[in-house]
């Protein structure tokens, strides 16, 4: 791979992994994880970036959130029972059909510990650059999430706020994206 660099928006695919109706009940700040998610989307949609969005057994732990805005175009749902995202045929095959240019994976969701965890270490094995929103990924544990970010840091995966992620992607002010974002940005914090 080569050296780590500055991410593109036409380079990246996001992964939101499951963010559902029972887990979000149960994990530590789910509002935060809801909050930062919505941001990427938004980016998502400025940049027309891919989002891949999985849920883990849709029928016994919900659909995703309705908090959480998805994308209206360049959307790719998939149901899996695997934890590492990497092991489901359908993932694989949608990151298959994505444009060969794209080589950054950013993830957010739940839970950091096992379904983050496990795919972010396998996006490195596939030679993608792989960003994690910290502040958009969360387990039932707060301690078992600290440790996983920590844990992903250590293997040279990028664990980094989600503003961090995403000012990368605007890269500069005075953009109709982001004069758009902005907007977004402080309608959002009013909430």
């Amino acid at each position: 791979m080569e050296k780590p660099q500055l991410i593109n928006a036409k380079r990246s695919c996001i992964v939101i992994i499951d963010p559902q109706e029972r887990l979000m009940k149960a994990v530590y700040k789910p509002e935060r994880v809801v909050k930062n998610t919505n941001l990427l989307m938004k980016t998502a949609e400025l940049f027309d970036i891919p989002v891949i969005a999985t849920t883990q057994y849709k029928k016994g732990l919900g659909p995703i959130v309705q908090e959480i805005g998805l994308p209206p175009k360049n959307l790719f749902q998939i149901d899996k029972t695997e934890f590492n995202c990497f092991f489901n045929k359908d993932f694989v095959s949608v990151l298959n059909r994505l444009p060969t240019v794209i080589d950054t994976l950013i993830l957010s969701g739940v839970e950091t510990h096992i379904c983050i965890f496990q795919t972010a270490l396998a996006a490195m094995g596939k030679n993608f650059h792989t960003w994690v929103a910290s502040d958009a990924v969360s387990s039932i544990s707060k301690k078992n999430s600290k440790q996983a970010l920590t844990l992903m840091i250590q293997n040279a995966i990028f664990c980094a706020p989600t503003e961090t992620i995403v000012y990368q992607i605007l890269k500069m002010a005075g953009t109709e994206q982001f004069k758009s974002f902005l907007n977004y940005l402080k309608a959002t914090a009013k909430d």
